[in-house]
């Protein structure tokens, strides 16, 4: 029987508030700031056949976007018909979680009646997984750390271990890193007892008939979403800087029908820095940039992805096999989304955004006050693209959605005073809608000894670009002691030294000189527009 809508509402509101209910247990149980304040997480509920029905609201992208075929490799390495209650499986494989070795999978299977009912998983980005630490330096996957197959944390409801002394001489934080693992599995195991709980109280003795019509919803959405889009094959290609020389990506985003695929064809050879993508990684990022730009406000679920196909040529940086090194895989996978934007602003000029300032990721090793070791990921954001009708919000993530640390719990943690943090002005590329501004950061080292920084961002050589007449946002520079530096290197601060980081701007929509008057006004007296620049770039003067 087919699910009546007020019915089907109802139940599938439930299964997200159970994907949020386990992103909850999973923040307040985790010991690092990775998860509990800055949310680089995602968090998926299954049916029994392994297709995913719901996700908490907080997830990230990309987590989100590789989970289905996570399980699918968990359940090829362990048979749904050889798991027992109280398994726990979990991997970090580059090239089966989420594209890199610092993100955990971590799944738990649903029994009802004796048998397997559904899934839930976590993933989450660990403080630590050995190895030379997170960034954006080793040669070959071997050096990044630890690389854990399919492997089971728990057999039937008893802990591995062996598998956690492994994981305990190997890392810097041992406290952290198996405080958040433990989280992962603590938290899958509310989201069980909740899908179950669920299923009890709508006497379901299978979630497959709500899973099919909650799938097949979100997939005719969007579906019909592509059928309205102008077919053919729409092309871009950007320059991006690499560790040495520009690197370039391509793409050719074909729409027929109903259906969207993205072809790589184009982009640069894997490079011998962790720079490079695995293709699961590049898939998810291509599925949300169709997504964003078709049916943004319906949940994510199987049917999200199911009319979206990707390829990629082997051993290119968008498709990086083994032994490439991926830790740093987002500098480049980011631009996915933008590659893939650029390509249909030839199909879509008002709906599609212009570039975005993006996340700036500076990961940290030391000690804090009391002598103990401390990792974690510092997240700053350059400003959002804007598009048509739209300005740009300033200092906001893209395309992920982690959020920043509190200052204070940074401070208390790391040792690392951040002595300011403002806006800068003229930073928001100028157009009829501006780009959204960026901010300036300054840390001190104020800790007991040396503190082992790791940057790991881009739009330091190549702006963020406006789009319909709208000009480039600002560059993003990191700088130690006043001395600009490698944006994908390594560094050490001695006690008082001094890093700055200045973020990238979003690129502006449309021509700046039709901006509103008024607008640019109010832009200069808030300060986000200079005069000089209202003047020249708006063709604006103050009434005397």
């Amino acid at each position: 029987m087919a699910i009546d809508p007020i019915s089907l509402g109802v139940q599938w509101d439930r299964l997200i508030s159970i994907g949020d209910e386990i992103i909850n247990t999973l923040v307040r149980t985790s010991f690092s700031t990775n998860v509990r304040e800055s949310y680089d997480l995602s968090c998926v509920v299954f049916d029994r056949q392994g297709r995913a029905i719901a996700q908490g609201r907080y997830s990230v992208p990309s987590f989100t976007g590789t989970a289905t075929a996570t399980l699918a490799a968990m359940l090829a390495r362990y048979p749904a018909a050889t798991l027992r209650p109280g398994d726990v499986v979990m991997t970090n494989d580059p090239w089966i979680g989420t594209g890199h070795l610092f993100d955990i999978n971590v799944m738990q299977p649903l029994f009802r009646h004796g048998a397997i009912a559904g899934y839930a998983m976590s993933i989450t980005h660990l403080p630590d997984i050995g190895g030379a630490g997170f960034s954006a330096t080793a040669r070959e996957v071997y050096e990044e750390g630890l690389r854990l197959p399919i492997c089971k944390l728990a057999h039937a409801g008893r802990l591995d271990e062996t598998l956690l002394d492994i994981l305990r001489v190997n890392v810097r934080v041992p406290e952290q890193t198996l405080g958040d693992l433990l989280a992962n599995k603590a938290c899958t195991g509310v989201g069980v007892r909740m899908l179950g709980e669920f299923m009890d109280d709508y006497a379901l003795d299978s979630l497959d008939e709500l899973a099919d019509a909650v799938i097949a919803q979100s997939e005719r959405a969007l579906r019909e979403q592509i059928a309205r889009l102008p077919a053919g094959t729409y092309r871009h290609r950007l320059q991006i800087e690499g560790t040495g020389e520009p690197l370039t990506l391509a793409c050719a985003v074909t729409i027929s029908g109903d259906s969207v695929h993205v072809d790589f064809e184009g982009t640069g050879s894997a490079v011998r820095s962790a720079i490079n993508v695995p293709l699961c990684y590049t898939r998810a990022m291509s599925c949300y940039a169709i997504k964003c730009l078709t049916t943004p406000t319906i949940p994510n679920n199987q049917g999200s992805v199911a009319p979206v196909t990707v390829s990629a040529p082997e051993g290119c940086l968008l498709h990086a096999v083994s032994p490439s090194p991926t830790g740093g895989r987002h500098i480049v996978g980011h631009f996915v989304v933008p590659l893939i934007f650029g390509a249909l602003a030839q199909a879509l000029p008002e709906r599609v955004q212009a570039d975005s300032g993006m996340l700036n990721l500076i990961n940290m090793n030391g000690t804090t006050r009391d002598g103990r070791p401390v990792s974690s990921i510092f997240f700053a954001s350059g400003g959002y693209g804007a598009q048509h009708g739209m300005d740009g919000a300033p200092t906001t993530p893209s395309p992920s959605n982690m959020t920043g640390t509190p200052i204070e719990i940074w401070e208390n943690l790391t040792g690392m005073v951040i002595e300011s943090k403002e806006l800068l002005i003229d930073s928001g590329g100028p157009g009829e809608f501006r780009g959204g501004l960026g901010q300036r950061i300054a840390f001190v080292n104020d800790s007991q000894g040396e503190v082992v920084i790791s940057c790991l961002v881009g739009r330091t050589e190549f702006a963020p670009q406006g789009l319909a007449g709208g000009q480039a946002g600002a560059l993003r520079v990191v700088r130690i002691n006043g001395r600009e530096v490698h944006p994908k290197g390594r560094y050490v601060l001695a006690r008082g030294d001094r890093l700055t980081t200045c973020e990238a701007g979003g690129g502006g929509f449309g021509d700046p000189r039709r901006r509103d008057r008024a607008q640019v006004a109010q832009d200069v007296e808030q300060g986000f527009v200079s005069l000089d620049q209202a003047r020249s770039v708006y063709g604006w003067t103050p009434d005397l």
